[in-house]
């Protein structure tokens, strides 16, 4: 073998040697680089993941506080349907009870509502008729005893249960209806706290 043959293949025996070495620097390089991805993505999909976890969680309760609110909203409705039964009950027992019991109510609320004025009582076509013997006379009495006169008028009106005074042409209502309308939420609160 000549001299030229062998730096030729001396060079050929270094370049190999040198492209063996940059070939595994390469590769070591290669591997660096796609571990270092794999890492970065395995990082990612925990991140991911957790904040997929997160978002989940914030679902589940909101889903929870939905279906609670829902709950409550249905038990709510439930109690006033309830209630609303209850005082309606209330409202015709009160209608219906018998003659004596419904005018010593009638005085009852007669005490309450007549004022120091002259004015006019009216009751239903139904109540005027079976007004007890005596009762326009006790009916002044009450009157009197507040400071005004109260005159029992002769027609009846369009009207169930209870009375309504005119006073200077100003009506107050005081029929069973109107009384257990403007006294709706007190005695809710009531019905509410004997049922629930």
């Amino acid at each position: 073998m000549s001299g030229l043959d062998k730096i030729k293949d001396q060079i050929l025996e270094e370049a190999n040697h040198s492209a063996d070495g940059k070939l595994a620097e390469a590769n070591a390089k290669a591997d660096k680089i796609i571990q270092d991805a794999m890492d970065a993505a395995a990082k990612e999909g925990e991140s991911i993941s957790a904040k997929a976890q997160t978002e989940v969680a914030k679902l589940n309760e909101r889903a929870e506080s939905s279906c609670d609110h829902q709950k409550k909203k249905a038990l709510l409705q439930a109690k006033g349907e309830v209630i609303s039964n209850v005082l309606e009950k209330a409202y015709e027992k009160l209608k219906n009870i018998d003659d004596a019991s419904y005018f010593d109510m009638i005085r009852k609320m007669l005490e309450k509502y007549s004022l120091a004025e002259d004015g006019e009582i009216y009751f239903s076509e139904s109540d005027l008729k079976r007004l007890p013997a005596g009762f326009e006379g006790e009916i002044s009495k009450i009157a009197q005893a507040k400071g005004g006169t109260l005159k029992l008028a002769k027609e009846g009106k369009d009207m169930v249960g209870g009375f309504v005074l005119v006073y200077g042409g100003i009506e107050e209502n005081c029929t069973l209806r109107a009384i257990f309308d403007a006294k709706k939420d007190e005695l809710s609160d009531a019905v509410h706290k004997i049922l629930f």
